[in-house]
């Protein structure tokens, strides 16, 4: 098994997301890692028979804006470990752009949250833990939902 000197920790801003970004603060204390958070929204696009309705600049600018205040303020909520975190908003398919993201960038572990989902809601909402399990060219660690 190779060094871990970068995690990335994707997080959605729910307590089983930020359960898994303490967990990964808790690892990169131990062995000397910085932790890449990143966050993924995806934009609404409505598909209509003749076409598409895509979100409108104004809208866009106001998620981004509110999103990034998120981000800023969990960055600063964990700040106080001996951990170097920075943060990432982008925009784009949460699985995708989260192993893109570790390629790109050398990550050399993820962490994530599993939200447990089975049943209906699995299959409606599929699982982007899942995905990057099985499409991320590096370790994946997934911490389920916290009790």
């Amino acid at each position: 098994m190779g060094e871990i000197k970068k995690i990335l920790s994707p997080v959605d801003f729910s307590e089983t997301s930020e359960h898994a970004l303490r967990y990964a603060i808790d690892l990169a204390s131990k062995v000397g890692a910085t932790i890449d958070v990143v966050h993924v929204y995806q934009l609404p696009t409505y598909a209509l028979p003749d076409g598409a309705i895509l979100a409108q600049p104004e809208f866009v600018a106001s998620l981004t804006t509110e999103l990034q205040k998120q981000l800023d303020d969990l960055l600063r909520r964990y700040s106080g470990h001996d951990v170097t975190l920075t943060g990432r908003l982008t925009e784009g398919t949460p699985f995708s752009e989260v192993t893109r993201i570790a390629a790109k960038e050398g990550a050399d572990m993820i962490v994530m949250g599993t939200h447990g989902r089975t049943g209906l809601k699995h299959l409606l909402l599929g699982s982007v833990a899942e995905r990057v399990v099985r499409t991320a060219k590096v370790p994946v660690l997934t911490v389920p939902v916290a009790d």
